[in-house]
């Protein structure tokens, strides 16, 4: 076979500037945002065991964090809150003294060109630990919609830059949309969690944020991993309902629903790189069984091929510190 009768692919790979022009997917720290948990106390910064290089912050400590954070460039940070008291329907996350809307005002006052994203759930704050008001062992949704309202409006007084529901009741989008216009916050973006799976990937998460369910599972409102249509469903009524920025959680088993949602809507389109995705990497590494950082790089670089705009993921600071050296 002579030379003319087939591509040389590699021409275009031999020469490492040659590969990096060639680039088609370029990583940037603005497409990070951080997630940080915040609780009640002064100096306290709890190492999460399954999680390393993750903590529970209070409020002093989660300032001088953000501080880090804008430092090296991340844009935005998402707060989740956990509560001195839980009660059984997460009083801490509506009220204006709750610890999720003392750290929103103690970081805009201190780090205001940081922008700060609000956690509108309630599985944080609830004894029963599930996303909303419970009778019996059923999550009532309708119900709930009245609480994530009052959640984001809280938040929103208190000066949050954004509302990310993440519940996954029917109609929350559009019962927070009427809420926040109501009460003249009509240019407070909602980025929600449209597209959000019951996956067994949040195990992490949900010791670091202490919400995991005291019964049952989440099963009856989080999406079945095997749907994929269903997801556009959800992902259509959000943007009807207002949603300004469609979230598909979590990530990396993910990327065809980030794909075709990204393609079938065109929106602003979140991606989160949950805590076991995060977990799993470290493990791995501390194991000495993979490269840390270019399995890093690699996973999130996918994330953001298959067409996500913005990326939360825990690896934010030790992202940015490598594209910041080049």
């Amino acid at each position: 076979m002579s030379q003319l009768e087939f591509k040389r692919f590699r021409r275009l790979r031999n020469n490492p500037i040659i590969r990096d022009m060639m680039r088609e997917t370029h990583l940037s720290v603005k497409d990070f945002i951080y997630p940080l948990f915040v609780i009640n106390g002064e100096k306290i910064k709890n190492p999460i065991k399954s999680m390393p290089d993750v903590y529970q912050m209070s409020i002093d400590v989660l300032v001088e964090e953000c501080k880090q954070v804008r430092d090296l460039g991340i844009p935005a940070v998402i707060l989740f809150g956990i509560p001195e008291k839980k009660d059984e329907i997460g009083s801490d996350a509506q009220s204006e003294n709750g610890i999720i809307q003392r750290a929103i005002s103690a970081i805009k006052q201190n780090v205001p060109d940081l922008l700060v994203i609000g956690d509108v759930c309630m599985c944080e704050y609830t004894s029963h630990g599930h996303c909303g008001i419970v009778c019996g062992n059923e999550v009532m949704n309708d119900d709930t919609l009245i609480h994530l309202s009052k959640i984001a409006l809280a938040q929103a007084k208190a000066g949050v830059d954004m509302v990310a529901p993440s519940d996954m009741m029917d109609g929350r989008v559009a019962a927070i949309r009427q809420t926040l216009d109501t009460h003249k916050f009509k240019n407070l973006p909602i980025m929600s969690y449209s597209a959000k799976y019951a996956s067994a990937f949040y195990g992490p998460f949900r010791e670091a944020a202490e919400g995991a369910p005291k019964f049952g599972d989440r099963k009856s409102h989080q999406m079945d991993y095997a749907n994929s249509d269903e997801a556009l469903r959800e992902v259509e009524e959000d943007i009807f309902e207002g949603a300004d920025i469609v979230m598909v959680k979590p990530a990396g088993a993910y990327l065809d629903i980030i794909y075709r949602v990204k393609n079938e809507f065109g929106m602003p389109t979140a991606a989160y790189q949950v805590s076991g995705e995060y977990s799993m990497i470290k493990a791995a590494a501390e194991k000495g069984w993979l490269d840390h950082d270019k399995i890093m790089i690699e996973t999130l670089t996918a994330i953001k091929r298959a067409g996500a705009d913005m990326i939360l993921t825990y690896f934010a600071k030790n992202m940015a510190t490598i594209l910041n050296k080049g």
